[in-house]
C-alpha cells in the first residue's frame, strides 16, 4: 500500500521530502514533458507535441489536453491536498500542424474547500490559434505544511518518432479478451501524493476505451474527439481498474460513448465516469 502524505502533515521536512519523490516520479507529467509555473523550477506552462499525443486521425488526444490541463480550481500541490470533482474539454481546433501547445489558466473562485477553474489551451508558436477550452472543479482534501518550496521536476526524455508506443500501453493498460479495458493495480507512478489513481492514466483509459468502442460503431477509428466530460465518484486506492464503454450512434459522423471506470480491488466500486463526443475525420 502507497502513504497518503497527509500523513505527514505534521512534520514539514518529510512532507516537503515526499511531496518532492511523489510528484518528480509522477509518470503522468514525466513522460508528457508539462512542468508547472506554479510547481517546478524555471517552468514553463507549455508542451511539445509528439506523434503519440495524437490520435489515428490526426488531431491530440483529449486524454493529452486533460493531463496537461487538469483544472481542479487549486493551483498546485503546495497549497492544498487537491481530488478533482469534475473536468471538461471543448475541442476547438483538432491541432494537426501545431507543435507546441501552450496552457492559460484563470482561477475563477476559491471556496474554503472547493474550487473552480479554466484554461485556454493554444498553439505556443500562434497564441492566437484557440485549441481547446478546459474546466474544472475541484475539492482540497488536505493542507500541505507551511513553507514548501518549488520543486525539480525531472521529465523523461522522450524523441519524437511514428513508432513511439501509444499512451495507454505506457501507463499499463491492456485490452481484455472481453473487450473491456483495465489497468493493473494501483503504483507508485500512476499514483497521486495521496495515494490514489492520478487523474492522468484515468484520462488516457477513459478516451482509450471510448475511442476503441467509438471506432467498432463507426467502423473506423480515424475520429476526432469534440468534447469530454468527466466526473470523479470516488478515490481509486487498489485495483485493477477497468473501462466499461457504451457507444451511442447519433446522427452523421458522430458518436457518443459512456464510459465508467470501476476499482475491480475495492468491490467494483465506481470510481470515475466520462463521456465523449467523436466525430469522423475531425
Amino acid at each position: 500500500m502507497l502513504r497518503d502524505i497527509r500523513e505527514l502533515a505534521d512534520d514539514p521536512a518529510a512532507y516537503a521530502a515526499e511531496l518532492n519523490r511523489r510528484w518528480g516520479g509522477l509518470l503522468s507529467y514525466r513522460y508528457l514533458g508539462r512542468s508547472y509555473s506554479t510547481m517546478d523550477v524555471d517552468a514553463q506552462d507549455t508542451v511539445t507535441i509528439r506523434h503519440d499525443m495524437r490520435n489515428p486521425a490526426g488531431g491530440l488526444l483529449m486524454a493529452v489536453l486533460g493531463i496537461v490541463s487538469p483544472d481542479s480550481g487549486l493551483v498546485s500541490d503546495l497549497e492544498a491536498v487537491p481530488n478533482p470533482v469534475i473536468h471538461s474539454i471543448q475541442v476547438v481546433d483538432p491541432g494537426h500542424d501545431v507543435r507546441r501547445i501552450e496552457i492559460q489558466s484563470e482561477d475563477l473562485k476559491r471556496g474554503r474547500q472547493m474550487a473552480y477553474s479554466r484554461s485556454r489551451i493554444v498553439d505556443a508558436d500562434n497564441p492566437s490559434r484557440v485549441l481547446a477550452l478546459n474546466e474544472g472543479q475541484g475539492v482540497s482534501i488536505g493542507v500541505p505544511p507551511d513553507g514548501l518550496g518549488k520543486m525539480e521536476l525531472n521529465p523523461i526524455e522522450v524523441a519524437d518518432s511514428p513508432d513511439l508506443p501509444p499512451l495507454w500501453q505506457v501507463f499499463g493498460a491492456v485490452r481484455r479478451p472481453g473487450g473491456a479495458w483495465a489497468m493493473p493495480e494501483l503504483s507508485v507512478e500512476v499514483a497521486s501524493p495521496d495515494a490514489a489513481l492520478h487523474v492522468g492514466p484515468q484520462f488516457v483509459i477513459l478516451e482509450t476505451a471510448a475511442l476503441d468502442a467509438a471506432a467498432a460503431v463507426m467502423g473506423t477509428d480515424r475520429l476526432q474527439g469534440v468534447s469530454s466530460h468527466v466526473m470523479f465518484l470516488a478515490r481509486g486506492k487498489i485495483g485493477p481498474f477497468r473501462a466499461d464503454a457504451e457507444p451511442i450512434r447519433g446522427p452523421g459522423s458522430t458518436v457518443a460513448v459512456r464510459v465508467t471506470l470501476h476499482d475491480e480491488g475495492a468491490c467494483d466500486k465506481a470510481i470515475t465516469t466520462g463521456s465523449y463526443l467523436f466525430r469522423f475525420g475531425g
